[in-house]
């Protein structure tokens, strides 16, 4: 494994508390957490719409 995305992981899993790129998740108690791909891209889904909405209020706000 390479380049987890960090943010994904703990949303899609909000029990993890430890990520290592080369081993994986885990959660507090040092089990490993299998991760599913269509939880992490539905997560990034999500965080993407999240900052997009942040955006265009920043936008607003300091733009006029």
């Amino acid at each position: 494994m390479a380049n987890l995305d960090h943010d994904a992981i703990y949303k899609a899993y909000p029990y993890v508390v430890s990520i290592d790129d080369d081993f994986g998740a885990f959660d507090e108690e040092g089990n490993s957490v299998e991760l599913e791909q269509s939880k992490l891209d539905e997560a990034r889904t999500s965080l993407n719409a999240e900052a997009l909405a942040n955006k265009y209020k920043t936008d607003r706000t300091t733009n006029g």
